[in-house]
């Protein structure tokens, strides 16, 4: 709790106090039995100003304030005019007096306000962790000694250090070291990540154990702790529809209930010859009631602990306008690489013919490729090394504690007459043998039987003079989450998830299936996944009668103009590029597709949080207006319709900022 909080705390334990012992003495009768009638009146209407001043002496300052600057009817005003009101009502003492409500209403505002600070703060404290990422100094070597230098101050290709315990201040790529990253500020990950010289680490998060050399890649005003700040600052610029429908509506209904309360104070006295206390109490009821605090409180609070909560889970949200739409996500669209798979080619799978080992299978193959620069060739030699320090966890080979049969000569001296056949692979002699690892076309244009495969991929065969060795099938990995991704999308009741790729027909199509995508559109060029979308939009608008909305989610600089012409565009963002980022609505910096399903989740309860407050709000408060104009509702009741529907409506909005059960997901 802030100072502030503390000091209106202590005014209003303070005023309540004196409130409830001036209760205590009027109802024994002892202002009666020491000043009479009416001065018990006069002495009850002094002895009640004490606690209202008390409670609300910067309320009734604002109001005065807010008047001479032309800004009379928000909550502040009608507070005042209402409770002045009510202690002016002592001109009528033959009329029960209503000083007591008068400061009740003071008291029980305040006790709103309070509420109301505290909230906000809290949301507000969600997102100021993520606002602590920004690094204050760089370490640079200088003349042999460390110095602590303003990141603002390097440049790509500066080389800086970051000690155990420090904030990475910019984005760059690790020359010397080994350490644990905490990338919990930016991902929402809480398990550290192992960082190695060749590693991209980016700023904002923090080293936890070993000592880091890092050559900057971008300068600070680029990197991805001044884009986290930037979007986290604008996020409350971008109103939701129904934030801004709630502040015209007040702007229209404040002066509509404020006139109406006054008609209802002066008109009946004046024409049908009534009561002047009872009406003029009818229409400051009226107007206690009248204030639209409730929902102009708790509706932009709800959509600002719906932004902070996300925040906590990795997901930035640029507005509430998007928070909004998000909530209304009918289809998701995704691009394949990169987005559901890693965007990096792997091993997949092994076919070996009679009598071959995975191993020399896998060995044959990496030595022939050993030269090329091709991503399929490297990523034979990586799963290679890898079977050969014992590390793949599949294979009867290895299960077997086979090794791969290889010399341990330089590869200098095993491979020699290296040739590589344009669009069909590789011809070299490994070990003395002619080997060759290519497509259908080499092994055909050699004479060599093989077995054809229509696995989903990119397809090598292998041969060894004129012998057929086996099937090695690289592809791009799908991520770990993707399935699940698409499973939970579907659970939170999305109607349909299509995968937009350039990649082949076949492979798209085995992605697909594996992952439970309804529909996917292969093969396509940049501007033919936006004329895709451009349908999708168009059939979502018709299914759903405008109602939902279509979100894309990308990651690469080609899914920039998709992202901007889907209803959200969703951009990967640890790894995504600087073009996604800046086009995209939200930010997954945890680069997990299965965050799309929390974010709609998140976005859908807050949504539900909002219309329960606006219905609950609007309910109490017509209701008892129509009480309050005939007479029937009392100021105690007009105090709860004011001060009690704003308490309860701030505690369901706060709601919106707890995500520990996604955080446990």
């Amino acid at each position: 709790m802030s100072p502030k909080q503390k000091r209106l705390l202590t005014r209003i334990i303070v005023a309540l106090v004196i409130f409830f012992a001036i209760i205590i003495v009027e109802e024994a009768g002892l202002l009666h039995a020491a000043f009479g009638s009416p001065g018990d009146v006069y002495a009850e209407f002094a002895l009640f100003l004490i606690p209202y001043l008390i409670a609300g002496y910067d309320v009734i300052a604002s109001a005065f304030r807010n008047l001479f600057r032309g800004h009379a009817l928000d909550e502040d005003f009608l507070m005042t005019v209402a409770t002045f009101g009510a202690f002016a009502l002592v001109l009528f003492p033959h009329t029960e007096p209503h000083m007591a409500e008068g400061a009740a209403v003071m008291l029980f505002f305040q006790v709103g306000e309070l509420f109301q600070s505290y909230a906000v703060d809290k949301s507000r404290k969600s997102i100021a962790d993520m606002m602590d990422i920004a690094p204050e100094f760089a370490n640079v070597m200088e003349e042999g000694k460390l110095k602590q230098v303003d990141p603002f101050e390097l440049a790509p290709d500066d080389e800086f250090i970051v000690m155990p315990g420090e904030r990475i201040p910019l984005d760059g790529i690790i020359l010397t070291g080994d350490s644990q990253i905490d990338t919990a500020a930016l991902t929402g990950e809480s398990v550290p990540r192992t960082a190695r010289p060749g590693d991209e680490v980016i700023s904002g998060c923090v080293n936890l154990t070993g000592k880091l050399t890092v050559r900057a890649t971008k300068p600070f005003e680029d990197s991805t702790v001044s884009r986290i700040l930037e979007l986290v600052e604008n996020a409350a610029e971008k109103k939701a529809r129904t934030e801004n429908f709630i502040t015209r509506f007040a702007r229209v209904y404040t002066p509509i209930v404020v006139g109406v309360a006054a008609a209802l104070a002066i008109v009946p006295p004046l024409l049908l010859g009534g009561d002047w206390a009872d009406w003029v109490l009818r229409g400051l009821t009226f107007l206690v009631v009248s204030c639209p605090c409730a929902l102009v409180i708790s509706v932009p609070l709800s959509f600002f602990g719906g932004i902070g909560g996300a925040s906590r889970l990795g997901i930035l949200v640029k507005g509430s306008n998007y928070l909004e739409a998000l909530g209304s996500t009918e289809t998701v669209v995704f691009d394949k690489t990169g987005t559901l798979t890693d965007g990096t080619f792997a091993v997949t799978e092994l076919a070996c013919a009679p009598g071959v080992t995975e191993a020399e299978l896998v060995a044959t193959a990496a030595a022939a490729e050993a030269f090329s620069t091709h991503p399929i060739a490297q990523s034979v030699r990586v799963y290679g090394d890898a079977m050969a320090n014992g590390e793949r966890s599949g294979g009867d080979a290895m299960a077997n504690g086979q090794r791969p049969a290889t010399n341990v000569a330089p590869l200098a001296e095993r491979v020699r007459d290296v040739r590589e056949v344009s669009g069909q692979g590789v011809e070299a002699v490994v070990d003395g043998r002619g080997v060759l690892v290519g497509n259908g076309k080499l092994m055909a244009a050699h004479g060599v039987p093989f077995q054809a495969t229509d696995a989903a991929g990119t397809v090598l065969y292998v041969a060894a003079d004129g012998a057929f060795l086996g099937t090695i099938v690289i592809a791009d990995t799908i991520k770990p989450t993707a399935a699940r991704a698409i499973a939970d999308l579907h659970a939170a009741g999305v109607k349909k998830t299509v995968m937009l790729t350039g990649d082949r027909t076949d492979v798209a199509a085995s992605v697909a299936a594996r992952l439970g995508i309804d529909e996917v559109h292969a093969e396509l060029l940049p501007q033919d996944k936006v004329a895709e979308v451009e349908k999708l939009l168009a059939a979502t608008e018709r299914d759903t009668r405008g109602k939902g909305k279509l979100a894309f989610v990308g990651d690469g600089i080609n899914d920039a103009p998709v992202l901007t012409r889907a209803d959200i565009g969703i951009a990967m963002g640890a790894m995504g590029s600087d073009a996604a980022i800046e086009a995209a609505d939200i930010v997954l910096m945890n680069d997990n597709p299965d965050d799309i399903a929390k974010a709609i989740d998140v976005a859908r309860r807050t949504m539900r949080i909002v219309w329960q407050n606006i219905i609950f709000a609007l309910g109490i408060k017509f209701a008892v207006l129509v009480l309050a104009a005939f007479g029937i509702a009392n100021m105690w009741m007009a105090v709860f319709a004011d001060v009690g529907v704003a308490v309860i409506a701030i505690l369901n909005a706060m709601r919106a900022m707890n995500v520990k059960r996604y955080e446990k997901r």
